[in-house]
């Protein structure tokens, strides 16, 4: 004979929990969860605001806006640029020109990561991009060697070590 599970006030089985685990996820997707149109807005405003070209110089919206015509072969213009940033704006960019967009900012991710987060994946630049940031990190920090050494000789002169 088979003993019978004693269930304690306040314990609830593994099998409703699960149900219940299960009914969540399906109420937050059922409520609106993936409407991400201000998000997305939002990632391609930040986008934007840190895009750069090949030498990592900050460039316009009016050079992404020209650099996106180039590579879709339709006229993108900064009035609609702007419009697929302005979160009172009804229009979205086309999915079709989010490639366009990462290169023509210079490989700003926030908006397909954003995307692919909300997919519930996880997306890896290339190795030519990882390349090209680790070169751009190796960069800063030979830079910032140099600011410091200047800070650190600087600071030797006020304190009259030098």
């Amino acid at each position: 004979m088979t003993k019978k599970q004693k269930i304690l006030s306040g314990q609830t089985p593994l099998f409703i929990f699960e149900t219940l685990q299960e009914a969540k996820k399906s109420i937050e997707q059922i409520n609106g969860s993936l409407n991400i149109a201000s998000q997305i807005k939002n990632a391609l405003a930040e986008d934007l605001k840190h895009a750069q070209d090949e030498n990592g110089r900050e460039i316009s919206r009016a050079q992404v806006a020209a650099r996106m015509t180039d590579l879709v072969g339709e006229e993108i213009t900064l009035s609609m640029l702007n419009n697929w940033t302005a979160t009172s704006h009804p229009h979205e960019m086309p999915l079709s020109y989010l490639p366009a967009f990462i290169k023509a900012t210079g490989g700003q991710r926030r908006t397909a990561d954003l995307i692919s987060q909300k997919s519930g994946l996880f997306l890896l630049p290339g190795p030519e991009a990882l390349r090209a940031e680790i070169q751009r990190l190796d960069e800063k920090m030979k830079e910032m060697k140099i600011e410091k050494q200047k800070r650190i000789l600087f600071l030797k002169h006020l304190e009259g070590k030098i």
